[in-house]
């Protein structure tokens, strides 16, 4: 139960800075100055923006069917939020230590998508329904090149565990036998004798333990974008098309959980991006001979040092990916529906598959 309080509050502050930032970002990327008046920089708008969405009316349509159209955003927030369960935040933090944690996590958020269906046709109204047809097709579509470029990282990884997958991306894992993989090959460290367990770093994750992995973590960055309905991938919720979506009918409270349950999603895949690709909660900085930066900003695991820097590394590489999402919200434009599906279909999958193919490769050629 604490675990599940102190993740969701987390969760809540990071939204709330999350809608901040995005509103800041754009304001820079277009020239103009964003949120001013509330608070320091216009730092309490979102915070605002929340009591004003919690005192609003809660308004449900006399022709909806009210019993889909009020469990629909439970579902979908309950649907993104259980993700958060295998997480690891830091060397001895994770709310649920699964061993198949990459496989509960598919399976878990694939609700996301009834609870959107379950949105628009409660509604009863054709601007949402086509909304949640178009998310149902997009995120279907996207969840496929996605999962195959997790099934790459965990097909090096040999592991379904996010907490083992981490420990092998730093010089941690030298405390636990059986988890000795050196599989880099960046500047021709492995030719020359290095251990690069013993460097840590940058030098142990996953991007560069496998060049291929590389590419797995941009198709997996670009299909993140639509599973979160994020632009240029925001067909579902096409202002100059369907008002708003799946969402056009709601209001009040059920709106503010459906706002918090989208940028919820946001933290989500770039959480699993980082855990997977981008050396999870461990240092950036390798050891340089007798100076052991890895070990000096990892800590110690099961103390409160380890904690704090797990915890620290993590949230900074995410709020590095989660900036990579607003700035492409703001670069790109919509794409219409024909080209999202080529992208998807004819363009991502068949890399990916081929990522696959080359992990395998790798992992019976290479260990």
């Amino acid at each position: 139960m604490l675990a599940f309080l102190l993740t969701l509050m987390l969760l809540l502050g990071i939204v709330i800075v999350l809608a901040y930032a995005e509103r800041k970002v754009a304001a820079f990327m277009q020239d103009r100055m964003g949120p001013t008046e509330a608070g320091p920089y216009g730092s309490l708008q979102a915070v605002l923006d929340v009591l004003k969405l919690l005192q609003k009316e809660d308004i449900v349509p006399a022709a909806a069917d009210k019993k889909l159209f009020k469990l629909a955003p439970i579902l979908i927030f309950a649907a993104v939020f259980a993700g958060f369960a295998v997480i690891p935040f830091a060397p001895s933090i994770v709310p649920a230590g699964i061993g198949i944690g990459v496989f509960y996590l598919l399976a878990i958020i694939s609700l996301d998508v009834v609870g959107l269906l379950m949105a628009g046709w409660g509604s009863n109204n054709k601007y949402a329904m086509l909304g949640a047809m178009r998310s149902v097709a997009q995120i279907v579509s996207y969840e496929i090149p996605a999962g195959l470029a997790i099934l790459s990282a965990v097909m090096i990884c040999q592991s379904l565990d996010f907490q083992e997958i981490s420990y092998q991306q730093g010089a941690l894992m030298n405390q636990f036998p059986g988890m000795e993989y050196d599989m880099n090959w960046l500047f021709g460290i492995r030719e020359l004798g290095i251990n690069t367990t013993t460097i840590g770093g940058i030098t142990t994750w996953n991007i560069f333990r496998a060049p291929m992995l590389l590419v797995a973590f941009v198709i997996y960055f670009i299909a993140s974008l639509a599973e979160s309905n994020r632009a240029p991938f925001d067909i579902p919720e096409a202002e100059s098309e369907l008002v708003a979506g799946f969402h056009v009918e709601y209001s009040g409270f059920r709106f503010a959980v459906l706002f918090l349950a989208e940028y919820s999603m946001m933290v989500l895949v770039s959480l699993v991006a980082v855990v997977l690709f981008l050396g999870s909660w461990n240092t950036p900085l390798p050891n340089i001979g007798p100076v052991s930066l890895a070990y000096w900003t990892t800590g110690t695991v099961g103390e409160l040092s380890g904690i704090l820097w797990g915890v620290f590394w993590l949230l900074s590489k995410t709020f590095v990916l989660l900036f990579l999402q607003l700035q492409v919200r703001w670069t790109y434009p919509r794409l219409r529906v024909d080209q999202l599906m080529h992208l998807c279909w004819k363009v991502l999958t068949p890399i990916a598959l081929g990522v696959v193919l080359l992990a395998g490769l790798w992992r019976l050629l290479m260990i």
